[in-house]
C-alpha cells in the first residue's frame, strides 16, 4: 500500500478513528492488526519473514537478559540471533549477488563455474525491520534497554505502518515507550502531523514524481544521450532521490503524529551541508546513527591510531553501500564516500564556516554529492563509465553544450519554479521548524493561506505518473 494511493487515502482516517475511540489499553491490538494488513497488502507470504524476526528476536532478548552473569552464553545467543535475522536478509537481497560474484571472480583464473541463483522476490522494508530488530537485541545484550516481555507490544513496535518499510529506523528508547505509553489526543500535534504529510506529499508527487520522468528517461537509455545532458538528469536525480526519500519520512513522520507518536527526524536540509561529514549527519539520519553505533562505534571508530580509524570509516561507508542494494554500484557508491571523509578528515581543522567560504563549501558537497550519485542510479559500473566520460562532450562550444543538453531533456520550467520552492523550505529549515514558524501562534489567516497555498501547489504540480518510493527497493 502506497503513501500515495487511494488505498491509504481511505485506510488512514479509518485507523485514526478507531484508534481514538478505543480504550487506550487496546491501542496497540489496533495498531498491531493495521501495520500488519498495511505489510501484508504488499506480498501477503512475506509476513511470515517479518513474524520469524519479530519472534527470533523477541525470544532473543529475552535469554539475554535473563542470564546477566554469563556473558559467554549472552554472546552465543547474540551471535545466533545476528545469524538468523542476517540470514533471511542475506538470502532474499544478497544470494544472487555473491553468486554471481564467485562466479565472476573464478572466471578470471579460468575457473568454470555456474551460478546457483534464486528466484525471489525482495520483500519490501526488509533492511529496514532487520536493522531495527537487530538493534533491539543489541541494546538489550549492551544493557541499555529492557527487554520487552509483551509480545503484542513488541510486534507492534517492530511492524509500526508508517515506518515499516522504509523507515526512519526507529531505536528502542524512542519508539517503544511511546508504543506502551498512554496518549490523549493533541489537536496541535495531529494538525502540525497533516502539514508535514502535505509537505511530504507536495515533494515526492510535485518534484520527485516530475522529476523520476527525466531521470528514467536517461537513465533506462543512457547511451542515446551524451554532453550536458547527462549532467542535468543526474542533478534532477540528485534532487529526485532527496525529495522521493525525505518525502516519505515525512509522511511517516506525520502520520505516526495522528496517533500520539512522535518519529526521529530523518533528513535535515542535506544538500546545504558545508562537508560530506555534515551531509552524513543531515542524510538518512536514522541509518547514519545507526552506523554509527551498531558497525563503526564497535569497530573502535576514532578512538584507535589514525590509519585504523581510516579503515574504521571505510569499512563502515562499504557495508552502508552494500545496505542500499546488491550491486557492485552501491559498493562503490559507499566507498566514494569513504574516501572522500578520509580525505576530508585528514585535510580539515575548521568546522565553522560562515558567508562566503560557506556557500563555496557547500556548492563544492553539493556537487561531490551529485556526482557520486551516479553510481546508485547507473545498472552496472560500465554505465557509470560511459556517463563520466561523456558529460563533456561538446562543452568546447559551451552555449551549444548547454543548449543541446537543456533540449534534449526537454525540462518544463514549471519544474524549476517548484524546486525553488523546496530549496527555500531547506535553507531555512537548516536551523529552525519553517512549519511551526509559519503556522503556529499565527494569525489565522496566515494558516489558512498556508495550507490552501500548499493544497494548490500539490493539485496545480501534481505528476501525472505516480511512482513508488525509490528506497522501497533497499
Amino acid at each position: 500500500m502506497l503513501f500515495n494511493s487511494w488505498q491509504f487515502g481511505l485506510f488512514l482516517p479509518v485507523v485514526f478513528g478507531i484508534y481514538w475511540a478505543v480504550p487506550n489499553k487496546y491501542r496497540w491490538v489496533l495498531l498491531f492488526a493495521a501495520s500488519y494488513y498495511f505489510y501484508m497488502s504488499w506480498n501477503i507470504k512475506y509476513v511470515v519473514l517479518i513474524l520469524f524476526t519479530t519472534i527470533i528476536s523477541y525470544i532473543s532478548a529475552l535469554m539475554i537478559e535473563k542470564y546477566p552473569d554469563r556473558p559467554k552464553l549472552k554472546r552465543i545467543i547474540l551471535f545466533l540471533t545476528l545469524v538468523s535475522c542476517l540470514g533471511v536478509l542475506f538470502v532474499f537481497k544478497y544470494f544472487n549477488f555473491f553468486s554471481e560474484s564467485i562466479v565472476n571472480l573464478a572466471g578470471i583464473f579460468s575457473i568454470q563455474l555456474h551460478p546457483v541463483t534464486l528466484k525471489l522476490l525482495l520483500p519490501v522494508g526488509i533492511s529496514f525491520y532487520t536493522f531495527q530488530t537487530l538493534s533491539y537485541v543489541i541494546d538489550v545484550y549492551r544493557g541499555n534497554v529492557k527487554a520487552e516481555r509483551h509480545f503484542g507490544i513488541y510486534a507492534t513496535f517492530i511492524s509500526f505502518f508508517p515506518q515499516l518499510v522504509a523507515g526512519p529506523i526507529e531505536r528502542t528508547s524512542n519508539l517503544l515507550p511511546q508504543i506502551k505509553g498512554e496518549h490523549s489526543f493533541n489537536y496541535n500535534q495531529a494538525t502540525y502531523g497533516l502539514k508535514l504529510m502535505a509537505w511530504g506529499f507536495f515533494k515526492k508527487l510535485c518534484i520527485a514524481d516530475n522529476f523520476a520522468v527525466y531521470a528514467d528517461r536517461v537513465f533506462n537509455d543512457i547511451y542515446s544521450y551524451k554532453g550536458f545532458s547527462l549532467i542535468l538528469v543526474t542533478f534532477l536525480f540528485t534532487i529526485q532521490i532527496y525529495c522521493d526519500f525525505s518525502g516519505y519520512s515525512d509522511i511517516a513522520r506525520g502520520t505516526a503524529k495522528l496517533f500520539g507518536i512522535e518519529l526521529m527526524e530523518n533528513f535535515k536540509s542535506p544538500y546545504f551541508s558545508a562537508s560530506i561529514k555534515e551531509f552524513w549527519s543531515r542524510w538518512h539520519i536514522s541509518l547514519s546513527t545507526w552506523f554509527r553505533d551498531y558497525v563503526y562505534i564497535p569497530l573502535g571508530g576514532n578512538r584507535v591510531s589514525k590509519a585504523r580509524h581510516y579503515m574504521n570509516l571505510l569499512i563502515t561507508f562499504i557495508i552502508s553501500g552494500l545496505w542500499h542494494g546488491s550491486n557492485w554500484t552501491f559498493i562503490i557508491w559507499g566507498a566514494v564516500h569513504g574516501f572522500a571523509q578520509i580525505i576530508e578528515n585528514a585535510l580539515t581543522r575548521r568546522k565553522d564556516y560562515r558567508g562566503f567560504e560557506w556557500a563555496v563549501r557547500v556548492l563544492f558537497t553539493f556537487t561531490f554529492c551529485m556526482f557520486a550519485w551516479i553510481f546508485f542510479r547507473v545498472q552496472n559500473f560500465t554505465e557509470a563509465v560511459y556517463v563520466f566520460t561523456n558529460m563533456f562532450d561538446g562543452i568546447e562550444s559551451t552555449v551549444a553544450y548547454l543548449h543541446d543538453g537543456f533540449n534534449s531533456i526537454g525540462l518544463d520550467r514549471y519544474t524549476l519554479a517548484i524546486l525553488c520552492v523546496m530549496s527555500l523550505y531547506d535553507y531555512f529549515s537548516r536551523e529552525k521548524d519553517v512549519i511551526a514558524a509559519v503556522t503556529e501562534n499565527r494569525h489565522s489567516f496566515i494558516r489558512y493561506a498556508f495550507n490552501f497555498g500548499l493544497i494548490t501547489l500539490i493539485l496545480f504540480f501534481r505528476a501525472i505518473r505516480n511512482t513508488e518510493f525509490v528506497y522501497f527497493q533497499f
